[in-house]
């Protein structure tokens, strides 16, 4: 499998998908790929402005990009695509739609073959055995939230330690340890903003500059570096 799986999109400030554009390029090389897009977790823009801006950046990069909704069959689209990306927006409206499409055990099945996928937010929850450890609201409702098990732990896109002066509800450790208690035997990494982890030739690596916070039932987090070494996870 070759997996890239980024916190976010964009980091504040910036423009849409600008700092992991050179990682993204690296990891496809120089080659013009057309890649297929998935936009489902698009809820409040359509799916052709989501494509838009997407290709717009691959276009900059010197790779292409096509929607899967453009397709008569998205089953045959996924079937012959050479590189597979999911966006992020809405974890379950995504997974609701991929499942409506029976487009769950293709893209697992090309992903599992070698096609590289690459996912932001909600495409890396998806790359997770469940959709357990997102951090958006179940706005729809699908069959169950069973993701493609690209890698045997769950990820929090956008993690954050931070908490605001005066904020006394539930912090986002508080919300993984609450997963953790009810799922013990699961690890959960927490992947800060230009974050990235890369899957390749069997090798786990993190991409960016800033650490990831790993979290275990019942016992201390701990705080990885890009330097450190992540044959543990996988």
């Amino acid at each position: 499998m070759r997996l890239l799986l980024l916190s976010n999109s964009t980091n504040a400030g910036e423009p849409y998908l600008d700092y992991p554009k050179h990682y993204i390029k690296s990891f496809l090389g120089d080659k013009c790929i057309k890649v297929l897009f998935i936009p489902y977790a698009a809820v409040t823009f359509s799916f052709d402005e989501y494509e838009n801006r997407v290709k717009a950046r691959f276009n900059e990069i010197g790779h292409d990009a096509i929607s899967v909704h453009h397709f008569d069959s998205p089953v045959e689209a996924v079937r012959s695509a050479e590189v597979i990306v999911v966006g992020g927006g809405n974890t379950f409206s995504l997974l609701k739609l991929l499942q409506q499409n029976n487009l769950m055990d293709i893209i697992k099945e090309k992903v599992d073959e070698g096609i590289p996928y690459i996912g932001w937010s909600a495409g890396s929850n998806m790359a997770c055995p469940t959709i357990c450890t997102t951090n958006d609201m179940p706005i729809v409702q699908p069959v169950d939230f069973k993701a493609f098990n690209f890698v045997p732990f769950q990820i929090n896109p956008h993690y954050t330690d931070y908490v605001a002066p005066g904020h006394a509800g539930e912090t986002r450790d508080d919300r993984i340890n609450e997963f953790l208690t009810a799922n013990p035997s699961v690890t959960v990494v927490g992947l800060r903003e230009g974050s990235i982890l890369k899957f390749e030739n069997s090798k786990l690596e993190l991409l960016g500059k800033n650490d990831i916070k790993i979290f275990h039932y019942n016992e201390p987090t701990t705080e990885y570096s890009p330097e450190s070494n992540f044959s543990f996870l996988i």
